[in-house]
């Protein structure tokens, strides 16, 4: 019996590579890491009886058959060693293949076989070795690594789970398989439900992370934008986070809304307010916020949440005088003239909120495209105001007599005021660019000096 077993023993552990390389060749190397996972550090012998009676079944049943024979730890290293070849090109590479080969083997047993311990300095190996390249990546991940490693980022242990976030990053890190792999492994599910709990190195590494698996959203991979957004908006909302942490989870965001699809999920969740609260107190998370917000706009979902926001358009009104900050103020023109579009409702409130003044000083000191916007907006309420009034020949003169009350004059002189004053700081603004383009300095006093005397005469009113 024992000669039976040891020489069937021999033969098949002989022919092993070969099986196992084909095996991999045929991607069916998942079905070994499920027999890892439940079989992981111990030997099971069956008699050459059983496996000729096995053998005779399925494809899958032999597979099982010669896995059963095989050593775990066997298993592995014999992966390993294949896998190996096909990155380093069949072998013979030099001194520094063979340590990466080396450390590689190291780390993939410790992480299947070895203690939690083992496991935490395994992911740091793995982290380091994951940065080499991509193919060394993709390697790391047909080993079988993916799932163990989500399942250490779940652990209520911080060094572990930092450990193991940090090599999911790096293996993520240009591979849409391996993005795949975390995604069907469950990292998604696994996320903190308390960020309030996280110190801030863990939130910035799952905010990277989910950074980087929401590139999936566009492509035609499943991905639960649901299982994210309560996590991001606990971070965006949270008084402690530092900025880099919520510019990560902005740009989650931000790949996530370019899919209407996702519109839903994101509004319900309540990403509308969490965004409008974050603009005014942010400056710097400002444009990736408001670039959310417009791509939810176009949507009926995010632009019926918009309109029943407190906040709108107060908010957008008052990004749109930041003059240091020219692309937020496009952006907010931007959702402002969506929202104001065939909507005599959102316009009347945006005329109650004193929009119109700051339309007419963006139209005249505003980017390029901001002035195209204001402009646009102001035709609107022109026209608007014009149909209200309505037709004046003929014998319709109460309106004509309302116009002249003394209140009405004191509020065109007023609007006169402005005017002038919004005009001299155009022409001073002008003038001091063209200055500095001619290099003359020393002539910009002159110049300004020049405007402010004669730019009053020059009106004409």
């Amino acid at each position: 019996m024992s000669n039976s077993f040891s020489s069937s023993s021999s033969s098949s552990s002989s022919s092993s590579p070969l099986w196992l390389y084909s095996y991999i060749k045929l991607r069916f190397f998942n079905r070994i890491r499920l027999f890892l996972r439940s079989k992981a550090g111990r030997k099971r012998y069956v008699s050459s009886s059983d496996r000729l009676e096995r053998s005779s079944t399925t494809t899958t049943t032999s597979a099982a058959a010669v896995k059963d024979v095989i050593n775990c730890d066997d298993v592995v290293e014999v992966a390993v060693e294949v896998m190996e070849k096909e990155l380093l090109g069949g072998g013979g590479g030099g001194g520094d293949d063979d340590d990466v080969a080396a450390g590689l083997q190291r780390a993939v047993k410790r992480l299947h076989f070895g203690s939690w311990e083992e496991k935490e300095m395994a992911a740091k190996e793995i982290e380091r070795l994951a940065k080499e390249d991509v193919k060394l990546r993709k390697l790391v991940a047909e080993l079988g690594v993916v799932p163990v490693l989500v399942t250490m980022a779940a652990s209520d242990v911080v060094p572990r789970r930092r450990a193991a976030v940090a090599a999911l990053i790096q293996l993520a890190n240009g591979t849409y398989t391996n993005k795949a792999l975390m995604v069907e492994a469950g990292i998604l599910s696994k996320l903190p439900k308390n960020t309030n709990l996280l110190d801030e190195p863990t939130k910035l590494g799952f905010a990277e992370l989910l950074l980087t698996l929401s590139s999936l959203a566009n492509t035609p991979f499943p991905l639960a934008s649901s299982e994210m957004v309560p996590f991001l908006i606990g971070i965006l909302e949270s008084s402690t986070t530092n900025i880099e942490t919520k510019e990560s989870c902005l740009g989650t965001l931000c790949n996530l809304s370019t899919i209407l699809d996702n519109a839903g999920p994101l509004v319900s969740n309540g990403v509308v307010d969490t965004l409008l609260k974050l603009s005014p107190s942010n400056k710097e998370l400002s444009e990736k916020a408001l670039g959310v917000l417009g791509s939810l706009v176009v949507t009926l979902m995010g632009k019926k949440a918009m309109e029943n926001s407190p906040m709108v358009p107060e908010t957008l009104i008052e990004i749109l005088t930041w003059e240091d900050k020219p692309k937020c103020q496009e952006l907010s023109a931007y959702i402002l003239m969506i929202l104001a579009h065939q909507s005599s409702t959102q316009r009347e409130k945006m005329a109650v909120s004193g929009i119109v003044p700051v339309l007419l000083e963006v139209s005249l000191l505003g980017s390029p495209l901001a002035q195209k916007r204001s402009l646009k907006l102001l035709q609107w309420f022109r026209d608007e105001r014009q149909a209200k009034m309505g037709p004046h020949s003929g014998p319709q003169t109460a309106g004509r007599v309302s116009i002249g009350s003394p209140v009405n004059q004191r509020e065109t002189q007023e609007g006169k005021k402005m005017m002038k004053s919004l005009v001299k700081q155009s022409l001073h603004k002008n003038m001091e660019m063209i200055t500095r383009r001619a290099n003359a300095a020393g002539e910009s006093s002159t110049l300004k000096s020049l405007v402010i005397s004669t730019s009053s005469k020059s009106l004409p009113y």
